[in-house]
């Protein structure tokens, strides 16, 4: 088996993911990650899946075509290229940043740049805005990797700076005590 990686864009609708997962199902693929969203009426979906090697891309994307047609739908496969040894991940921690703050333009780019500066991965990202200056209206969350390496302290008051300078009430929290918090 091989790996791909398909991206899937369109207007939202039910049964999107039903045509995804059927069309690869049909051809003997097996779908190994998901991540799918609806940002406002759009649907966004990433799919890494293990398809036969006799399987040509190829293939497979005239197959997703013809069964996705009249859906309206952009797709886009490529191959997952394996991660040699030397580019393995370091030992890392996850830690859960939120921010929440009056919305204005460059506040995912102004965060990030200090989450980047920090070689800091963001592993997930998710955004509500909806506009005006109510902070509870307005919330960033960034799921990020810290490499062990990384001074954490001087990140954490780097992002509070940060924070404190573009309005928002920064939150760091590890992602375990995140979550023990946040579970239903």
């Amino acid at each position: 088996m091989k790996k791909v990686i398909i991206s899937v864009l369109g207007q939202d609708r039910p049964g999107i993911i039903a045509a995804i997962a059927r069309i690869l199902f049909e051809n003997d693929g097996n779908i190994e990650n998901v991540s799918q969203t609806s940002l406002q009426s759009e649907f966004a979906g990433i799919f890494i899946v293990a398809i036969p090697d006799i399987l040509a891309q190829a293939d497979l994307e005239q197959r997703m075509a013809a069964a996705l047609d009249g859906m309206d739908l952009q797709v886009h496969i490529k191959p997952v290229e394996p991660r040699h040894e030397a580019e393995a991940p370091a030992a890392v921690e996850s830690f859960i940043i939120t921010t929440r703050g009056p919305d204005q333009k460059g506040l995912v780019a102004r965060v990030t740049e200090v989450i980047a500066r920090h070689n800091v991965n963001v592993t997930n990202c998710q955004a509500v805005f909806k506009g005006g200056d109510d902070p509870n209206s307005n919330i960033m969350i960034y799921e990020v990797d810290i490499p062990a390496e990384t001074d954490q302290q001087t990140l954490f008051s780097d992002l509070r700076h940060k924070g404190a300078e573009l309005h928002l009430q920064v939150s760091i929290q590890h992602r375990d005590i995140f979550e023990t918090l946040n579970r239903i």
